[in-house]
């Protein structure tokens, strides 16, 4: 198993989170976004940056992906499409995706967008608090117990 970080939009707390994981599972982590980014040397950590543009991001995951893989995204189609191909997606609150909440997410995404497209305010997501960032590696550790063969 590896895992890929939709890097571009993950909070830097959550990436600390992460490269603290990659380290302690000795798991292949890439990190993929289209500006370039730090990351701590290490030989289970890897940034993959690709070009600017709408989704090349989350195509060049969707394209590297394996069967069994874990993605770390908020973006819900990105989603969708790695759990199409077998693989599971966790967003930085620490939700996992599945097979049976992917489509009512899709459908709420789709709902906001006409919202917004017709000039109603929607808001954004509220900012990480502490408790987000907790139940997130609570929710990776679980996963990773579960899923990974360390």
């Amino acid at each position: 198993m590896k895992i890929w970080v939709d890097a571009d939009a993950c909070p830097a707390v959550i990436k600390e989170i992460l490269f603290r994981a990659a380290e302690r599972t000795r798991l292949q982590m890439t990190l993929v976004a289209n500006h370039a980014m730090r990351i701590p040397p290490s030989r289970y950590i890897h940034f993959l940056q690709v070009e600017a543009g709408f989704d090349v991001a989350d195509n060049a995951i969707v394209k590297r992906l394996g069967a069994g893989d874990l993605v770390i995204t908020a973006d819900i189609p990105l989603a969708a499409e790695v759990i199409e191909k077998g693989g599971h997606a966790l967003n930085p609150r620490g939700e996992l995706y599945t097979v049976d909440t992917i489509r009512e997410r899709l459908i709420m995404r789709d709902f906001m967008d006409t919202l917004r497209a017709s000039g109603i305010d929607t808001g954004g997501p509220a900012a990480l608090s502490q408790s987000d960032r907790k139940f997130f590696a609570n929710q990776l550790d679980t996963f990773l117990t579960r899923h990974a063969r360390l």
